[in-house]
């Protein structure tokens, strides 16, 4: 089986005019880890899905922030852990509930503004889900348009699996920190995929060791090909 990195396409390629500007309600904050003395928060990791409008303690999320008391971080992780996934990571900045803010123009049937977050047009999700691709969950978006005949846009919400094959990473420890999850390293210029660590029950999911990076199946990709979709790209990822 053959696999793919999807991503967006060069704006000058672009033919479609969609844009969008929206944020989450909710997420997890920053975090300086007392482990490994990193500062940060990602970007990628996040559950359209999950809503916490019920949950009283939520108001504190609805900001984003560095926590400089880890135990405060883990105590707001250990709330939202029973409302989300089991698979999920809840690294610092994971993000909650769908995208609310507007959105105008034309949009392809998929559409990766940004290379970690997949917006897929509802007739593209019924058409791929057709197909029998397995792994796509689309939620409903929050984004609202001011045009007539607007498309609905939905979200993809996918699950990390997978991980780089050694081969591809520097020297030294590439194992997850032990207490916030950060990894040390920068994604690999040729990236090479662990074939023992990928799925084999998904045709499209994120790496688990960086979420920002959207795997597709061979599968997938000729999908895609075969319904015509535009404005995409893909790149084949050597697998040992």
């Amino acid at each position: 089986m053959r696999f793919y990195k999807l991503d967006s396409v060069p704006s000058d390629r672009m033919r479609y005019t969609g844009e969008y500007k929206a944020e989450r309600p909710w997420g997890l904050p920053g975090v300086h880890c007392p482990t490994c003395d990193a500062s940060w928060a990602g970007i990628s990791e996040a559950y359209p899905s999950v809503d916490l409008s019920g949950v009283p303690e939520a108001k504190q999320l609805e900001k984003a922030w560095l926590e400089e008391d880890f135990s405060k971080f883990e105590r707001l992780r250990a709330m939202v852990r029973p409302l989300v996934p089991s698979w999920a990571r809840l690294t610092p900045g994971t993000g909650f509930g769908p995208l609310v803010g507007t959105a105008r123009g034309n949009f392809a049937q998929l559409y990766l503004l940004y290379s970690w977050r997949v917006l897929i047009r509802r007739d593209a999700l019924e058409q791929l889900q057709a197909e029998g691709l397995r792994g796509l969950k689309g939620c409903r978006t929050g984004l609202r348009f001011r045009q007539k005949n607007a498309p609905e846009l939905m979200e993809l919400e996918l699950e990390p699996h997978g991980l780089f094959h050694p081969d591809c990473l520097p020297s030294g420890n590439t194992e997850p920190c032990v207490m916030c999850g950060g990894y040390d390293y920068d994604v690999p210029k040729l990236p090479v995929l662990d074939g023992a660590s990928l799925p084999e029950h998904l045709d499209i999911f994120r790496l688990r060791s960086r979420e920002g990076f959207i795997v597709i199946s061979e599968r997938f990709a000729d999908t895609l090909r075969r319904l015509n979709f535009e404005e995409f790209s893909l790149r084949e990822l050597p697998v040992r």
